[in-house]
């Protein structure tokens, strides 16, 4: 059964870069470029040979590899067809064999070479002498498959979250985890740089080497030092590790192939009551509630419109507050808050793609289309306003500028208002479709309508706000800054009253341009 499964991954592999050029031009970058970055790894792991820091790089970078491998089945589950073992279901297949071949079939992509090169260049790192070559000969294909059957546990456990509805935006969510992590490994650099280099990861790295797989290569490095009581017990902790995964991944599969999925379950059980009622009491009567329910529903279940909402809160609330852990930051930051959930504001219609032909059959008049356009705003704030108050609360706390805090709101409030005023009109006026299928968020076509919706909106935001950053400019130039609290009041009801303005300007054109909008949201 394992070869069988082997050439079964080789011809899904063959099958799919014969699907189109596209597809193989993509494998084939991924491959020069996990080729790419495995050698100059391996060459740097090398170098540091004989170096009293080596086990310092090389256990946490084994850790940091491990952590990618049980991640990313969560979010790229269809990057590998093999994946999902329920493919197999309906076949006579015995847990244990198919646990083995698919094992084997899994050493074979571009992950584990990329693996195999960073383990094998994590243990030539530390080894020394012929005890530690002799364990890294063990110790490195631990690792190996160590990462692929925790990958493997991992995808099996969760295949059917992964194909489900949540699955998907758990895949969509992707990049925003990935560009938080990367924020984090910034951060952690120049931490590590003003820690004194090096030196300051010692600590961590006798932690993880306690930790399967970088236990293994802590073993190597135990070794080496004639410590063979500890490398004898890291490389068994290891090994424990691996047959715990093979038999988690063994029950996993015996789960999938035997129990009853949601398609065989009843999808609501008798008595289950509905909560929506009740939620619908917390919001006003008529159609505002009814919009602004809506427009809360797209934030909680349709991906686009959920990872585009995360994306602005994980990001308004990281650049303030990483700027104020480096110390390079000002409390003015915080105003970056304001500015990300403004822009959800932005193409109202585009989120509703084809389904604004119900909206558009209730806009009878700009009466209706003001209702419909302030509902979505009022919605919008519920989230808005009391996130972009805490972020402030949180930048000024940790920065300890207590008396900016009162022009700081001001300030965020007005930001704010002015971009749901420029977010609404720009809504009626350059409305674009925004494709449910994959990664664009923009159709063929309309990416001018977007930059011009997005970034002529956010540059009239900014001029809308100008006689607020004026007062502000003039309060701390003229040595008054002992009435900058006044900012908060002004700049509260100077938002207020740009949204109302806005929507009012909106709700005509909307009504008007009803037609054209219908057709620009439905070309994706």
């Amino acid at each position: 059964m394992t070869s069988v499964l082997v050439r079964l991954k080789l011809a899904l592999l063959r099958n799919g870069l014969r699907q189109s050029a596209g597809r193989r031009a993509a494998y084939i970058a991924s491959l020069l470029a996990a080729a790419l970055v495995g050698a100059l790894q391996l060459l740097g792991l090398i170098l540091l040979h004989g170096n009293a820091h080596a086990a310092t790089v090389g256990i946490p970078l084994t850790t940091l590899l491990a952590l990618g491998w049980a991640v990313l089945p969560l979010f790229f589950p269809s990057g590998d067809e093999t994946l999902d073992p329920t493919r197999l279901a309906m076949l006579p297949l015995r847990p244990d064999p198919l646990v083995r071949g698919l094992l084997v079939a899994s050493l074979v992509g571009i992950g584990p070479l990329f693996t195999l090169s960073l383990a094998f260049g994590a243990a030539y790192a530390v080894a020394h002498g012929a005890a530690g070559a002799v364990v890294a000969v063990l110790a490195v294909p631990l690792t190996v498959l160590t990462c692929v059957a925790l990958a493997r546990t991992v995808a099996a456990a969760n295949i059917r979250l992964l194909t489900s509805r949540k699955g998907r935006d758990l895949a969509v969510l992707s990049g925003l985890v990935i560009a938080v992590g990367a924020q984090l490994v910034n951060f952690g650099v120049q931490r590590l740089g003003a820690a004194g280099g090096v030196d300051a990861l010692d600590p961590v790295a006798k932690v993880l080497g306690w930790i399967p797989p970088a236990s293994a290569i802590a073993a190597v490095d135990a070794a080496s030092k004639a410590s063979y009581g500890t490398a004898l017990a890291q490389l068994a902790l290891c090994a424990a590790a691996l047959l715990t995964l093979l038999t988690l991944w063994r029950r996993a599969l015996t789960r999938l192939m035997t129990a009853p999925d949601g398609s065989t379950i009843e999808a609501a059980t008798p008595g289950r009551r509905r909560t929506g009622t009740r939620r619908r009491h917390l919001l006003p009567e008529g159609r505002t509630g009814t919009v602004m329910e809506r427009s809360l529903r797209y934030v909680w279940r349709d991906p686009k419109t959920k990872a585009a909402w995360v994306t602005s809160l994980a990001i308004g609330l990281i650049v303030p507050v990483f700027n104020a852990l480096q110390g390079t930051g000002t409390v003015y930051f915080a105003c970056f808050a304001s500015g990300m959930l403004g822009i959800q504001m932005y193409n109202q219609f585009g989120q509703d793609t084809s389904a604004f032909w119900m909206v558009a059959m209730t806009i009878a008049s700009p009466k209706d289309a003001y209702t419909e356009l302030r509902a979505r705003a009022y919605a919008l704030l519920l989230i808005t306003l009391p996130y972009a108050t805490l972020v402030t609360v949180i930048t000024t706390a940790m920065l300890n500028a207590w008396p900016d805090l009162p022009e700081v709101l001001g300030l965020s409030y007005a930001l704010l208002g002015a971009m749901l005023a420029t977010g609404a009109w720009t809504s009626a006026r350059f409305p674009y479709s925004i494709p449910q299928e994959g990664y664009k968020n923009v159709a063929p076509g309309q990416a001018g309508l977007a930059w011009i919706s997005i970034f002529g909106g956010m540059v009239a935001a900014a001029l809308i706000c100008t006689p607020v950053l004026a007062l502000t400019i003039t309060l701390h130039a003229t040595g008054s800054a002992s009435w900058t609290w006044i900012l908060l009041p002004i700049g509260a009801a100077y938002g207020a009253a740009s949204t109302f303005l806005g929507l009012r300007l909106a709700a005509p054109r909307t009504s008007n341009r009803l037609p054209e909008i219908l057709l620009a949201v439905s070309k994706g």
